[in-house]
């Protein structure tokens, strides 16, 4: 990795105690380009915009992925990762479905821990907070029209946040807008999904909920996940989380707290759950509890 340091850190203009979510960003970034069927000239170099031809297939076509990582401190403060390989596969995968090129394990891992290292004191130690790290993947193609490009760029910028929620999240449960179907991009982290999320979201804001929570696209029945988080429910004493069925994003840290659960004694469920279920649970006082990851 070639790597260009910046000349004027901004990290002492952070104030560590107080970070809103996603407004900060790190001194550094790591770039990478697809080109000719491969992945070539990987780079750290100091964050900061760069160009796009107004041809740009990524903003015609829609053909960009991403995903959400982060970086903590232990107590020695040497920085880790939580499940990188986890987020990389997760990341191919939503590559294949938007026919685009997976990115080599290798070349992942060193970018992460070399961006990563070079950046560490970026990395906050207040409780809740942490590194956010945003690896994506974008189509670079310069032409009109529907076809995958054959050009892409694979960028990771990292940056201190706090808690995304600081309090209980009150939700909506949609009964007009869908988020995916089986068949569709659901499963994929892809950019597009967001964008048709933002409308329902808002309106659910101006009615005083924090986020949605999506139901099927057929019956507006079985539950699938909220806006920004998968969703459990304890209900006796099971867990039941929905199952992954092609519409729901399979998140990282829904697979680690059920493999958590399940070693702590737990029994867990993943399987179709419906609106009914939890409302009938919530009145005979058997829905003990519902969190999100």
């Amino acid at each position: 990795i070639a790597i260009e340091l910046t000349k004027h850190s901004n990290l002492s203009t952070v104030d560590f105690n107080n970070i809103p979510f996603g407004r900060v960003f790190s001194d550094h970034m790591y770039l990478a380009d697809f080109v000719n069927g491969e992945w070539i000239n990987p780079r750290i170099i100091p964050f900061g915009p760069f160009t796009l031809h107004p041809a740009n297939l990524a903003l015609h076509y829609g053909q960009s992925i991403f995903e959400g990582m982060k970086a903590s401190k232990q107590m020695d403060g040497r920085p880790v990762l939580l499940r990188p390989e986890l987020h990389l596969d997760r990341l191919n995968a939503s590559a294949v479905r938007m026919c685009m090129p997976e990115f080599p394990e290798d070349m992942f891992m060193d970018a992460l821990n070399t961006l990563i290292s070079i950046d560490k004191d970026w990395i906050p130690t207040v409780e809740g907070s942490a590194l956010y790290i945003r690896p994506y993947m974008f189509a670079t193609g310069e032409f009109i029209g529907v076809q995958a490009s054959n050009t892409y760029r694979m960028v990771i910028f990292t940056g201190p946040v706090g808690p995304y929620y600081n309090k209980p999240v009150r939700l909506l449960a949609e009964e007009k807008y869908v988020r995916a179907a089986p068949g569709g991009v659901g499963e994929a982290k892809t950019c597009g999904n967001y964008a048709a999320s933002l409308l329902p979201a808002k309106i659910a804001k101006e009615k005083g909920f924090d986020q949605v929570l999506w139901l099927d696209a057929y019956e507006f029945k079985y539950i699938q996940e909220v806006g920004t988080m998968n969703i459990f429910f304890v209900i006796g004493d099971k867990i039941i989380t929905p199952a992954t069925d092609g519409a729901i994003l399979k998140g990282i840290t829904r697979a680690s707290i059920i493999e958590l659960l399940k070693d702590e004694g737990y029994e867990v469920e993943e399987r179709k759950i419906s609106i009914d279920e939890v409302v009938e649970a919530f009145r005979n006082g058997t829905l003990k509890e519902a969190f999100g990851t």
